[in-house]
């Protein structure tokens, strides 16, 4: 599948997404600034959310909406904290032009059909499903049958969940799909994390998998991307004194800057699989173990493992012939120090 011009397979580089979330303190200015920093500090795409309060949840003061989870955001309503972090939409164009000029892939969270179609408006090439859309069955459903990727996050599912999210993709001709192994704690403690399952994702569900990411750090991405991971999503922030409800959790540009580091030279480590030589390497073999004449022989003397042993560099025979040449006769006096080679030995009928 392709998210724009980045393909997203078994070979192809990991999709690192700097999410924007509510970074930007209801400042479309430091909304701007935050876009241009990401692309400095080497993300692919940003990523917004599509919302308004009255999108996802009502006004009330029931304890029902009160938030009491032991989460950075307790003692707020759902309704008060929607409030905060939301992303006007009348930012939206704006902002996925800049990206756009930045070189940016820029897509969105859409959390109810209407946020769906506004996207669709600005020809965002992907949907993102949160963590607690997961269960929105026709949520899920309406945004797939745009045909675009889905990138859903599993940070609430069970695996009844995760089948079910796929199942509804597939339903309507969508086999794009993309689930991230996400814990929806925030900040994420490191023992929840659990990325083993990232593998098994891919192998259970036999779609390409990510990790969307909210401990400290970048130490649980640069992993994620050892175990398979073809997308890495981390909130990102210009500044965390500018505050905020995911500043705690998020990366600052230079933190950012080097997750994406750690996770290019993770790439390259990991490379392909292969047991071919490089060039270089190849160089290096002189360096290897070959037989040699260790002692001055004169011509008829017999090759024992007293004259001749296997040792570095690697210009003489192959250890390997070592039990085919004791015993025979050498052809010419030979000095020490000398590779053994075929020509050395005496013919024998």
């Amino acid at each position: 599948m392709k998210i724009d011009r980045f393909e997203i397979n078994d070979t192809s580089p990991c999709f690192i997404i700097a999410e924007l979330s509510a970074n930007h303190n209801g400042d479309i200015e430091i909304a701007k600034e935050t876009i241009k920093a990401a692309k400095k500090a080497g993300a692919d795409a940003i990523k917004l959310q599509t919302y308004t309060p009255d999108t996802l949840t009502i006004e009330s003061n029931k304890e029902y909406f009160r938030i009491a989870q032991g989460t950075l955001w307790d003692g707020k309503t759902l309704y008060e904290l929607y409030g905060e972090a939301f992303t006007p939409w009348e930012w939206h164009k704006e902002l996925f032009e800049l990206a756009s000029s930045e070189g940016l892939v820029c897509f969105s969270s859409p959390f109810d059909k209407s946020a769906v179609d506004f996207l669709e408006e600005l020809q965002a090439p992907a949907h993102k499903i949160a963590s607690f859309e997961i269960q929105d069955i026709p949520l899920i459903e309406y945004a797939a049958s745009k045909g675009k990727p889905m990138i859903i996050s599993t940070g609430i599912a069970e695996e009844q969940d995760i089948k079910l999210a796929l199942d509804t993709c597939l339903s309507v001709g969508n086999d794009q799909v993309v689930f991230l192994k996400c814990t929806s704690s925030y900040p994420a403690p490191l023992e929840l994390a659990n990325l083993s399952t990232i593998p098994d994702l891919k192998k259970r569900f036999g779609v390409q998998v990510g990790f969307s990411d909210h401990t400290y750090g970048s130490l649980a991405p640069t992993i994620a991307v050892t175990l398979g991971a073809k997308v890495i999503e981390k909130h990102f922030i210009l500044d965390k004194s500018i505050g905020g409800p995911d500043a705690d959790f998020s990366l600052d540009c230079n933190e950012f800057e080097e997750m994406v580091s750690k996770v290019r030279d993770t790439e390259k480590l990991l490379g392909k699989v292969s047991y071919e030589v490089s060039e270089k390497v190849k160089k290096n073999r002189k360096f290897a173990r070959s037989l040699f004449v260790v002692e001055d022989v004169k011509k008829g003397d017999t090759l024992t493992e007293g004259n001749i042993r296997s040792i570095r560099p690697g210009y003489g025979m192959h250890p390997k012939e070592l039990k085919k040449v004791l015993g025979k006769q050498f052809s010419k006096d030979i000095e020490k120090g000398e590779p053994l080679s075929w020509d050395m030995l005496q013919e024998t009928n």
